[in-house]
């Protein structure tokens, strides 16, 4: 019987420097190109459960879920920065002996790729970012209570967290970061949004989420020096982005331009989660994009 390289097995790999478990989705020929997929804030790599098969026909797709999310286990001294989700991908790859790749980056996605990209430039092939943000640019008013908090220095403030927590860490808000922006007569399998709170909800993740919160004023920071990656090494980009997002606004898309000048910008009809509704779309936009690369 022919394989079908377009199912999707689930798999697990211990990281033995990070004392990691990470989960993770696979599909496609093992010797084809790699295209790593790096999900985002709340969710998992269920997100890409859809895209997964498209990207299959022509490539090897590897989707983990990143510590703090999904099925992924870490120690219980692991520190829940972006850097050190940097550094787990990047040892990740490592022991699958993947030495080059292309990426596919959305929302908490983004940072950790590209700061994996600071350490090891030479390992990107390209980048897909779909709602995965690199400028203030993109930068929405969702965004004005956590840059408050970082205005505090007080990262262990009690009654900010609790309020950050009941603001962004419901099943509501959850739910909403899916639904809201989402083009008219577009329906969200509510399992995505129901399997990401259901995890939020786990003892403990709620300090982690607050965590990662007060961390990403790091990747703010980082911005200027994303950018100056751009600008040197030229990386092949494609920004599917969904235009109607409230977090990582359509600016924020635009702006790869002003490093990448062959950058290529897609502005769908959707809201964050555009995989989730236009997944046809953005696989189509993505298996172009790569034979156009040469990849």
């Amino acid at each position: 019987m022919a394989t079908s390289y377009s199912i999707t097995q689930v798999k697990n790999l211990d990281l033995p420097t990070l004392k990691s478990r990470i989960f993770y989705r696979e599909a496609g020929p093992a010797n084809a190109p790699v295209v790593l997929l790096l999900h985002g804030f709340p969710s998992s790599s269920h997100q890409y459960r859809n895209l997964i098969p498209l990207l299959a026909t022509k490539y090897r797709v590897i989707a983990p879920d990143l510590p703090g999310f999904g099925f992924t286990e870490v120690a219980d001294d692991y520190e829940h920065t972006f850097d050190n989700l940097a550094l787990t991908v990047l040892e990740f790859v490592d022991v699958l002996s993947i030495a080059k790749f292309s990426v596919y980056i959305f929302d908490y996605g983004a940072p950790t790729a590209l700061t994996l990209a600071l350490k090891r430039p030479e390992a990107i092939q390209a980048i897909i970012t779909q709602n995965g943000n690199a400028y203030e640019d993109g930068l929405g008013d969702f965004w004005q209570p956590l840059r408050q908090y970082w205005a505090s220095g007080d990262k262990d403030n009690a009654n900010t967290r609790a309020t950050l927590a009941a603001t962004v860490l419901t099943f509501e808000a959850t739910r909403g970061q899916y639904t809201q922006g989402t083009k008219s007569g577009k329906v969200i399998p509510p399992e995505s949004y129901t399997l990401d709170y259901a995890l939020l909800q786990r003892p403990g993740n709620e300090n982690v989420q607050l965590d990662l919160f007060w961390d990403y004023q790091n990747n703010v920071k980082n911005y200027p020096r994303f950018q100056e990656y751009f600008r040197k090494s030229q990386v092949p980009l494609l920004a599917v982005w969904g235009k109607n997002d409230p977090i990582f606004i359509a600016p924020g898309a635009e702006a790869f331009k002003r490093d990448l000048p062959k950058a290529e910008v897609h502005l769908l009809d959707a809201g964050h989660f555009a995989v989730e509704t236009e997944t046809e779309e953005i696989g189509g936009l993505i298996l172009d994009f790569l034979a156009r690369n040469g990849i």
